[in-house]
């Protein structure tokens, strides 16, 4: 079947037609990591990972800076899902492309995890997140997040249910 801009679409009929595809509308929300767990990290700078969140960071992750004041551990291809997400409308010549693309990759680093489920932070990323020893390993569905205890805490402590969902509710008299 064939829909209104050309593009070729999937006719389903009886029961298959109630089901919903596979693959098909927003992102699925990976829930692969969830939970905070306070960690210090060891004297080379490496965090041991939540046994919890271990399991499914086989094989090459991606250390990156994240989008608040903290680093992020992705599995490989959710985070170039991700940034390909981030640059979608994104002119390939509009130099905001270039400063996503800097943004993500120059502090992106493919690492595997040690026999111990150990991580290393490189110091340039520590630096940028403004971690020390103390930190805290939040999981955010889709990746890993590593904060600075007190930064987490600062920034926790912000944070309101009423303030999220205000950002989604129209404006009076809209």
């Amino acid at each position: 079947m064939w829909g209104k801009v050309g593009v070729q679409c999937r006719s389903r009929a009886g029961v298959e037609g109630l089901l919903p595809l596979l693959h098909s509308g927003p992102p699925n929300f990976l829930m692969a990591f969830s939970g905070t767990f306070d960690y210090t990290l060891d004297a080379k700078n490496r965090l041991t990972v939540p046994a919890k969140m271990r399991t499914a960071l086989t094989g090459t992750v991606v250390l990156s800076r994240g989008t608040q004041q903290c680093l992020t551990i992705w599995l490989k291809d959710e985070f170039h899902a991700f940034v390909a997400t981030a640059l979608e409308g994104v002119g390939l010549l509009d130099p905001k492309r270039d400063n996503i693309k800097r943004f993500f990759f120059s502090y992106a680093f493919e690492v595997e995890l040690d026999s111990a489920g150990r991580v290393m932070l490189p110091s340039r990323l520590m630096e940028l997140a403004g971690l020390d020893k103390e930190v805290v390993v939040n999981g955010i569905g889709d990746r890993i997040e590593i904060w600075d205890r007190p930064t987490w805490n600062a920034f926790s402590a912000t944070q309101s249910i009423d303030d999220l969902a205000a950002l989604f509710v129209d404006s009076p008299g809209a």
